[in-house]
């Protein structure tokens, strides 16, 4: 059975094909790319065909936007994170937003079909998201949509990886390798600073409530960070969270987070305190051994960089993690 869109939204749309075709409309952003138009982008959903530089970019990626700043535009329209507003909270993005702050088109990936519409993009990206089939084909009715990869679960491809699409759908390749290869560098570094990273099993955790816990799992954002850092990943943690970005355990399981390394990244700042006053946690060899740092997730940001793992958040990570970790 055909599916219509609403009449209102039907009406935003047709308008936004025309500005797509007719030329730039006032408040997109734009520089010259590097690439040449028109591309073919592969997705979970197929293949997008872009046929002329982005200017007015929509990203539904919960960290998409970074990529697209790191690349010279500012995206019109971005989705919430939890009511954090990530677009323009972070110190590593400041500087890039200025005073052009995007709409919100809605949150996680619950968009606003309406608002997207009524922005007028003429590419709208969701890599680092977990979008439905239905709303890709009603998105594509918009402009053109590059969907998550198609090679790894939703929120669990490689940075690079997103990176490298975004840089092929903004035309921006060439500037795209240079981030890349300017942040495989620095971890490179890191690794022949501290070899001693090599050697170590890494967990990534948090916890909200008394007695709950949750890890991270190897494909984590969190935890591929750290292993491009040096460090070895849980084995254990990988196999119980299996496809899933995390697991959740109570203070019974916490024989877990029992390795080299455990880090905490908190947003309670009375969640170390609670942390460290659970009974089975204290008894960790992890933590008589003081190899257990808690990381703020908001003050400094430290946790947030971590998090997002993009290109413009990875340096500030690095910046703020390594001299904890290397204690």
């Amino acid at each position: 059975m055909k599916k219509f869109l609403p009449v209102a939204l039907a009406a935003l749309v047709a308008a936004s094909l025309l500005s797509a075709c007719g030329g730039s409309a006032k408040g997109g952003t734009s520089s010259p790319a590097g690439g040449g138009f028109p591309v073919t982008v592969e997705h979970k959903y197929g293949k997008t065909e872009v046929r002329k530089a982005p200017t007015r970019v929509v990203t539904l990626g919960l960290s998409d936007q970074d990529t697209v700043l790191a690349l010279g535009i500012r995206p019109v329209g971005v989705v919430d994170w939890f009511k954090e507003r990530p677009f323009g909270k972070w110190p590593w993005a400041q500087p890039l937003w200025g005073d052009s702050l995007p709409e919100i088109v809605g949150e996680r990936d619950d968009y606003q079909f309406e608002k997207i519409a009524a922005l007028r993009p003429d590419l709208i990206v969701a890599q680092y998201s977990g979008m439905k089939k239905d709303q890709y084909e009603t998105l594509s009715k918009i402009a053109p949509v590059v969907a998550q990869s198609a090679k790894h679960d939703d929120y669990a491809a490689p940075w690079q990886e997103m990176t490298r699409v975004i840089g092929r759908a903004l035309g921006r390749e060439a500037r795209v390798d240079e981030l890349i290869a300017g942040i495989e560098k620095r971890f490179a570094d890191v690794r022949a600073a501290h070899p001693e990273f090599a050697k170590q099993t890494v967990v990534v955790a948090e916890s909200y409530e008394p007695g709950k816990y949750s890890v991270f799992s190897p494909a984590d954002p969190k935890t591929v960070f750290l292993k491009e850092l040096g460090f070895r990943p849980s084995e254990a943690i990988g196999k119980l969270a299996g496809t899933q970005s995390f697991a959740d355990i109570g203070s019974e399981r916490l024989d877990l987070l029992d390795v080299d390394r455990l880090l905490w990244v908190i947003d309670d700042p009375d969640a170390e305190k609670r942390i460290q006053e659970d009974p089975v946690y204290a008894k960790l060899a992890v933590v008589t051994a003081g190899r257990a740092v808690f990381v703020p997730y908001t003050a400094p940001p430290a946790g947030a960089a971590l998090s997002f793992d993009t290109v413009l958040s990875i340096p500030y990570a690095i910046d703020q993690l390594v001299p904890l970790l290397s204690k």
